[in-house]
């Protein structure tokens, strides 16, 4: 067995209570690593036999010597189990050990404790090294990716279901919406949700409830009143949005509408074709209630006006990035954008 696992499929082998002996966990998701870390310590080893079976290792300690280091984990990974079935062992920041050290653990490789469940962790992992080779080659690297856009949905509504209630596809289709790709966040939303509602269900309403006394709303809000060119409500949004973001704020809100710009071009592309509504949806990779939308605000834009719009943001952009006052930037662009092309 060759190539990498996903945290899915190792979650699928700890509901069914066997872990592989030997995991390397990597990526750029560390939300995501953290928290199947998380599950994994909670479930595989009882509460009240951690204290003898869950050790914790790290591969920078810059004390003790990087070959007794792995040699102790070693030892850690062969030690019978107490009062449990299982140990877990959890190295991190392997990227610390040199490579001749971390050659010590090939032998281990070959032959683990089945007991044990050893899982390393490297933010850096270099696969020319042989020993993170060999652990690909097992088939056991696993490795926590951000998610695309259309894989956000489905985790969302996963983690609904883990923190003890259901979402509604157009819900859940919603909060990435207003919230992004940002795990943290999202997670961070749905627990309000849950302790806001505490029931088994939650759908779009529940979501707008929260969403409306929320930071993030406001972006959503702005981006909304843009897209419809409603010039006095874009700059009573982009005045609340100002004030609580700031600069770093902006330059995020001028990516954004970049995206919007570039949606709203395709939404407009496809209708001119003759394509009916659901061919915004399947070609966008969109919800039928954000296709929907999309094309109502791109009636108010004519193809000229899209293309003006992403020259007046990447010139915007550009004022942003070499010092210039963002409020006076972001508000002329705001108004530029919802009312006719003036000079950012």
């Amino acid at each position: 067995m060759s190539g990498e696992l996903t945290p899915e499929q190792v979650l699928g082998q700890l509901e069914k209570g066997r872990l592989s002996p030997i995991y390397l966990f990597y990526g750029d998701s560390r939300f995501r690593l953290e928290k199947v870390l998380h599950k994994i310590r909670d479930t595989y080893i009882p509460e009240g036999a951690r204290d003898f079976n869950l050790q914790l290792f790290y591969g920078d300690d810059k004390g003790p010597d990087p070959f007794k280091v792995v040699s102790a984990i070693i030892d850690a990974s062969r030690s019978i189990p107490f009062i449990s079935s299982n140990r877990l062992i959890i190295v991190r920041r392997v990227e610390g050990f040199p490579a001749s050290a971390l050659e010590g653990f090939l032998p281990y490789l070959d032959e683990p404790v089945e007991s044990t469940c050893l899982i390393f962790v490297s933010s850096k992992p270099d696969f020319r090294k042989k020993f993170y080779r060999k652990i690909k080659d097992l088939g056991l690297g696993v490795s926590f990716k951000k998610l695309y856009d259309n894989q956000v949905g489905p985790w969302i509504k996963r983690t609904a279901k883990d923190l003890g209630f259901e979402m509604d596809e157009e819900a859940s289709a919603f909060l990435h919406q207003i919230v992004g790709n940002s795990m943290g966040e999202l997670y961070s939303e749905l627990e309000k949700l849950y302790l806001r509602h505490g029931k088994a269900r939650i759908g779009l309403e529940e979501v707008k409830e929260l969403v409306l006394h929320s930071r993030v709303y406001s972006v959503f809000e702005l981006m909304d009143e843009i897209s419809s060119r409603r010039a006095p409500q874009s700059l009573s949004a982009s005045k609340r949005f100002l004030e609580e973001e700031g600069k770093n704020g902006v330059l995020r809100a001028v990516g954004m509408l970049n995206r919007q710009m570039r949606l709203l071009w395709q939404t407009k592309s496809v209708m001119e074709g003759g394509g009916p509504r659901s061919d915004v949806a399947r070609r966008l990779g969109l919800k039928g209630f954000q296709a929907n939308k999309l094309v109502q605000q791109s009636k108010s834009w004519s193809t000229d006006d899209l293309e003006g719009a992403l020259d007046l943001l990447y010139r915007a952009d550009g004022l942003l990035k070499s010092g210039s006052q963002e409020n006076l930037v972001f508000e002329n662009l705001v108004v530029s954008l919802c009312g006719g092309w003036q000079e950012v």
